[in-house]
């Protein structure tokens, strides 16, 4: 089997500051006192998924389950170790991002195909389709700063399923919007699975990661914890236990929040 994407070693460290200003800095120095503080979001991490897999990326929020998703997106490089992709990369992993707030929508369609590796010809092939998906009727011609949260999530999403690519990355996709645009969301990853690209899908709800997904990775504080079957890695995480019987997912309900933080 061909590798879509291969994570070598990778840890990525940021730094916490105590102060804003040069003057605060200046100040806090000549009285000794600490000025920043490093922390490791992502430590040793390795894995290999070859294409056509449908992988669930789960953990608790600050796992470091976004952090992870913006090296594979190439938008971030790692501290250390190495990430490597094969064919074009698409997908959302913020809501809104990419967009300017003073371009339409259509305006920022473009802009952000363009961002994801798109011609300007296969965008004007798509657009209608893509508007359709996105449904977000005459604001279509309005800035994008006066949206709200779930028209963001549906122009954004709208835009990244509808590039022809070898891996989507789906992360706090679903985590506004109604419940229709949910399943729609949903049935669409669906096939864009069943089309042989690579998934990576950030849920915290087993249901879904079930219903769409044939492994799990589980960030513990930035590294592995777990990588294998759906629902030992469920297990793992404890989530089952945690749901009551009236509260589990069907097959038809769709996570209410994605996503993490670093």
């Amino acid at each position: 089997m061909t590798v879509s994407i291969e994570v070598s070693g990778v840890s990525k460290e940021f730094a916490r500051h105590y102060q804003r200003t040069l003057k605060q800095v200046a100040v806090a120095k000549m009285r000794r006192q600490q000025t920043k503080k490093t922390f490791w979001a992502l430590r040793d991490v390795t894995f290999t998924v070859e294409q056509g897999e449908a992988i669930g990326l789960m953990g608790l929020n600050g796992s470091g389950k976004s952090t992870l998703l913006k090296h594979i997106m190439g938008v971030m490089r790692p501290t250390e170790g190495q990430v490597r992709t094969r064919g074009r990369v698409s997908g959302l992993i913020a809501t809104g991002a990419g967009f300017h707030p003073q371009m339409t929508g259509r305006e920022n369609i473009y802009m952000n195909a363009a961002i994801l590796g798109m011609t300007q010809a296969e965008t004007d092939a798509k657009y209608d389709d893509i508007a359709a998906f996105a449904d977000v009727g005459e604001a279509m011609d309005t800035p994008v700063g006066n949206y709200s949260s779930g028209m963001f999530a549906r122009l954004g999403f709208a835009v990244a399923v509808h590039v022809d690519c070898d891996v989507f990355i789906a992360d706090e996709v679903l985590a506004v919007g109604d419940q229709p645009f949910k399943k729609k969301c949903l049935k669409k990853m669906e096939a864009v699975r069943d089309s042989g690209v690579t998934l990576f899908y950030v849920s915290h709800a087993a249901a879904s990661v079930r219903r769409m997904c044939s492994r799990v990775i589980v960030l513990d504080k930035g590294v592995v914890g777990f990588d294998g079957d759906v629902d030992a890695g469920i297990k793992y995480l404890h989530y089952d236990d945690s749901e009551e019987p009236d509260q589990v997912e069907d097959e038809d309900t769709t996570d209410g929040e994605l996503g993490s933080d670093v």
